[in-house]
């Protein structure tokens, strides 16, 4: 893959990274959360769920960051594109689907069993 069209790739990723993270970190609006005196079970209940949905994403898209920060230091060292277990090279369909990543299919399949 090009590097410039790589960079386009990863720069497009990082957008929506921190796009989401600052939509995950947003306080909800207190017009809309019920006072915890008069709340329902079931209100308590919708929260809870939200707010440990929004950490899992939150720590998800943490992930993702530090995943498109490798990415970005392969594309600095001449090795994105190339796989981290083998140095076998990533095909362009794959990176263009997936920039963030870092082994063939083949690997990815043997490295998430």
């Amino acid at each position: 893959m090009e590097p410039d069209r790589a960079k386009e790739l990863l720069a497009r990723e990082r957008a929506r990274i921190e796009r989401a993270l600052q939509d995950v970190g947003a306080p909800n609006d207190p017009e809309e959360l019920s006072d915890d005196n008069d709340q329902h079970l079931a209100d308590h209940a919708t929260e809870t769920y939200q707010n440990s949905y929004d950490q899992g994403l939150g720590e998800q898209l943490r992930d993702e960051l530090a995943a498109l920060e490798r990415a970005e230091q392969r594309l600095a060292d001449g090795k994105y594109g190339l796989s981290i277990e083998s140095d076998d090279p990533i095909p362009d369909d794959r990176l263009e689907a997936h920039p963030l990543a870092e082994r063939t299919v083949e690997e990815q399949s043997r490295f998430e069993s």
